[in-house]
């Protein structure tokens, strides 16, 4: 045991002052070594970062004005899209951003569905287009409004007014709906081709978004904090300051100067084979140059891009024009087995089974019988005009069923033509000749669409989705979005059911030339999205 009364004897005097004769040398150095290190640390952060890098000045300066940048997700990166137009246009778009996605490896964040014609891109071919950044701020505006007034803000207004008064239908108010809740991709990502994320996941977390208050019923108790925090961040995603490193890329190049490709022999940044021609870079004073450029060598390891957190895109939209592609062309890789099978399996992505199922149900319960479905495209920019061309189609095609079929010939009719607008054209003539036509057609406040429409507010699917992704979605943040964002207001979802009935028409399908709903509905039917009409019919 310690002793603690023993008394520990005085060192010798002549041995302290030895002792100390040998250690002052040291001791005097260590305290200068010591001080010179304390002063260092002291002044270390009024040092000017621009004496060891401006690059690294700017990055810093940047994150103070931008504490998203901060957050790092598990080493997760993120791809996002402003899509634009009507619904068939932002299916494409989201189809070419899930392939993006898989080629540069990054997760999706899944957009809503916008309000048609709430955002607009422009022409292509005439090189007259909204630029990334303009697109991205405006989607961002919209999708923001449609957060936190469920639909009803005074942009959805405007959209919902113009409507009416194009064409006299009456549409229930919106919310937010997300691509996800309607589309069906649960293939894509259990195949581990693709990640991906609900927006409203993402910015909860990115935006620092306080769900209480944005999803608040009530503007008013929206504070001007959580406004500015919204337009700071989307301000950021949208790359109005510009790429910030390490943090967001955004791209500038869109369809006017390029053309992505992925994995071919081409040389890259070789020239499009559609460019501006003369008489319009005249009259225009344009000088684009089209080029065809590799989106993996340009946006993937090693690149700038690639190490953002963030990649952000303008439109992704693309089309067949003069031989070429407006934006993407991207046919195959086959050199990438993975990339392919994704292609093929983005080629046809099917609606939620809510929605096949009440199609279906329609067509075994309601028309009972096989029937041609005619989507006539009447009211909506230059359909307006070709009235004569559509209705003359329409006639020859049931003429040929006459001539072949029993009567009468059963017709599901999908139009933006009010039933009211329906006399003294071609469709009232049909409605009138119940003899031989007999028409079906669904309405808004229908059972059938209502009580779908409470299925898919219930069901979430697109809040599903990011649940891997660790830190940013955990069941805590789907649990807030879906106690303080739960729908009070039903989506609409008429157009997904009509274009599900069309593609049950067992006599066959009339589209109107040059509608990408027409495009859709053939995709389905070409793809079989109702291929159990016909054992449904037998049970019945």
């Amino acid at each position: 045991m310690f002793n603690l009364n023993k008394t520990i004897p005085t060192p010798k005097l002549w041995s302290k002052k030895k002792s100390q004769q040998r250690r002052s040398p040291f001791f005097f150095l260590s305290l200068f070594l010591l001080s010179l290190l304390f002063l260092f640390f002291l002044t270390f952060t009024s040092i000017p970062k621009s004496l060891f890098s401006s690059s690294s000045s700017k990055t810093t300066a940047l994150s103070l004005q931008f504490p998203h940048c901060e957050i790092r997700i598990l080493g997760e990166k993120f791809l996002w899209y402003a899509p634009h137009s009507g619904f068939s246009n932002q299916l494409s778009e989201f189809k070419n951003a899930l392939l993006m996605a898989g080629i540069l490896n990054r997760t999706l964040i899944i957009p809503p569905i916008l309000s048609h014609h709430a955002i607009a891109l422009g022409s292509c071919p005439k090189f007259r287009v909204q630029s990334p950044k303009q697109i991205r701020v405006s989607v961002w505006d919209h999708v923001i409004e449609l957060i936190t007034s469920e639909g009803e803000g005074k942009l959805e207004r405007g959209v919902r007014k113009e409507c009416r008064a194009r064409n006299g239908r009456t549409f229930p108010s919106l919310r937010y709906v997300s691509m996800a809740d309607i589309i069906d991709i649960s293939s894509v990502l259990s195949s581990s081709h693709v990640r991906a994320i609900d927006f409203r996941v993402f910015v909860s977390s990115w935006c620092g978004l306080d769900l209480d208050l944005a999803c608040s019923k009530e503007s008013n108790t929206q504070p001007t904090y959580l406004v500015d925090s919204l337009k700071q961040c989307g301000s950021l995603l949208s790359g109005v300051d510009g790429n910030i490193d390490r943090c967001l890329f955004a791209i500038d190049d869109d369809c006017r100067t390029t053309v992505w490709t992925y994995g071919n022999d081409e040389v890259d940044g070789a020239l499009d084979s559609f460019q501006p021609d003369e008489p319009l870079k005249k009259k225009k004073k344009i000088s684009y140059v089209r080029r065809r450029r590799d989106v993996y060598k340009t946006l993937g390891p090693g690149s700038k891009a690639d190490s953002a957190t963030v990649l952000a895109f303008g439109t992704l939209f693309t089309a067949p024009y003069k031989g070429s592609e407006l934006y993407i062309d991207i046919q195959k890789a086959p050199r990438d087995s993975k990339i392919q099978s994704l292609i093929k399996k983005i080629e046809f992505l099917p609606f939620v089974p809510e929605i096949i199922s009440v199609g279906k149900q329609f067509a075994v319960q309601t028309v009972k019988a096989p029937f041609l479905c005619a989507q006539l495209r009447l009211l909506d920019g230059q359909f307006k005009n070709h009235w004569e061309a559509t209705f003359s189609g329409l006639k020859q095609k049931l003429d040929s069923l006459s001539q072949t079929g029993s009567r009468p010939i059963h017709v599901f009719v999908m139009t933006d033509l009010p039933r009211g607008n329906w006399t003294g054209n071609y469709l009232g003539d049909l409605a009138k000749d119940s003899t031989n036509f007999k028409l079906y057609f669904m309405n808004e406040e229908d059972s059938l669409v209502m009580e779908t429409a409470k299925k898919l507010a219930l069901a979430g699917h697109g809040l599903r989705f990011g649940s891997s992704l660790g830190g940013i979605e955990s069941t805590d943040t789907v649990a807030k979005l879906q106690k303080h964002c739960a729908p009070h207001l039903l989506p609409d979802i008429l157009l997904f059911i009509e274009e599900t009935i069309c593609s049950c028409g067992s006599l066959g399908f009339f589209g109107t030339a040059g509608s990408t709903i027409a495009d859709n509905i053939e995709i389905m039917r070409k793809f079989g999205s109702c291929s159990n009409q016909r054992q449904d019919h037998k049970m019945m």
